[in-house]
């Protein structure tokens, strides 16, 4: 199948030439690669005049584009018609070899894929099952991994998902695709991770990413996979893998990421769960209060003790904003 590939980036010429050299080693190469620049200044241009790589397309967009659903918007519109498939990598990754051939040959053993998306490797750390359901363990398919504390003291206040790992719960404040182990399966999901997805390209023919999600567009992945999801079906292939390096440059400040932690939140469930009823509001309001005082204790314990208070103060603004200007859902 022909795939293009979108890379949208924003003052990160160094992890976006590392990526790269990882497309280059790769056993299926994209039809085209796209580069989609919001930068400031001119210094990713000058890296891709220095480094060459095949069947790569550079564009720079002005402020009116910039911000990454608005650049991966932009992208889709300057994809060769004749790709079938459009994948989208974050700058700050790294590929193994064999990522393309797993996750575009997925739409070939999933024929009813409308979105697929890779595997993280390096975030967690999984070991097979002893099958002795320790508290302190998450385990799931015959594997298991250290339980975080947010979901520890979430059992203890009857507030973990009763759904499985990249399905969204009624009160939302599910488990990610990280719950999701490296057992070279395929797995059913509602959601996929933006930053290493796919999708068919006539997805595109009746959705787009939603600009209510700015600048560095936290969350976009879940609005957009739920949307799909409503269509048909989306999947992740643990046998598509990749390196994540969660580079800093290029994110927001603590103190409006907090904020967009709730208030996107907040979005995202609204697309699934346009009218939740009082139990679910309940359960999302004390999880996002739970969650937001675990954020407070960290300061105590976090390096960056700055950076983590003001987090948590722009979550605790971002759940007063919806009492008066809650967001409109598209």
């Amino acid at each position: 199948m022909r795939f293009s590939l979108i890379i949208c980036t924003y003052m990160r010429p160094k992890p976006l030439l590392k990526l790269l050299k990882s497309v280059e080693k790769q056993t299926v190469y994209p039809d085209e690669i796209l580069i989609i620049d919001g930068s400031t200044n001119t210094e990713t241009e000058t890296a891709l005049k220095s480094n060459a790589f095949k069947d790569l397309t550079y564009y720079r967009v002005s402020e009116k584009d910039r911000g990454l659903t608005k650049q991966r918007n932009y992208g889709i519109k300057n994809v060769s018609n004749a790709s079938e498939i459009i994948c989208f990598l974050d700058d700050d990754i790294i590929l193994e070899p064999d990522y393309f051939k797993q996750l575009i040959g997925t739409y070939s053993l999933k024929p009813d894929a409308l979105a697929v998306g890779g595997y993280i490797t390096n975030a967690v750390h999984w070991k097979p099952s002893d099958s002795q359901n320790n508290p302190s363990k998450f385990y799931f398919d015959g594997w298991m991994r250290e339980e975080p504390v947010r979901f520890k003291l979430r059992r203890r206040f009857g507030l973990q998902p009763d759904v499985p790992p990249g399905f969204m719960p009624s009160f939302s404040h599910g488990r990610s695709i990280g719950f999701l182990p490296p057992s070279g399966k395929i797995y059913d999901v509602e959601q996929i991770m933006g930053g290493v997805s796919s999708y068919k390209k006539s997805v595109f023919n009746t959705l787009s990413f939603s600009t209510y999600f700015e600048g560095y567009g936290l969350y976009e992945d879940a609005d957009f996979s739920l949307r799909i999801a409503k269509q048909g079906k989306l999947f992740v292939n643990t046998n598509a893998r990749l390196e994540h390096h969660h580079e800093a440059s290029g994110r927001p400040d603590t103190f409006k990421y907090g904020k967009m932690v709730v208030r996107n939140g907040w979005y995202v469930w609204r697309v699934k769960y346009s009218t939740p009823n009082l139990k679910s509001t309940l359960k999302w309001h004390a999880t996002s209060f739970l969650l937001t005082g675990i954020r407070f204790v960290n300061v105590v314990s976090a390096s960056g003790k700055k950076e983590t208070l003001m987090e948590a103060l722009g979550r605790v603004f971002g759940w007063f904003s919806l009492i008066f200007n809650k967001p409109k859902v598209e």
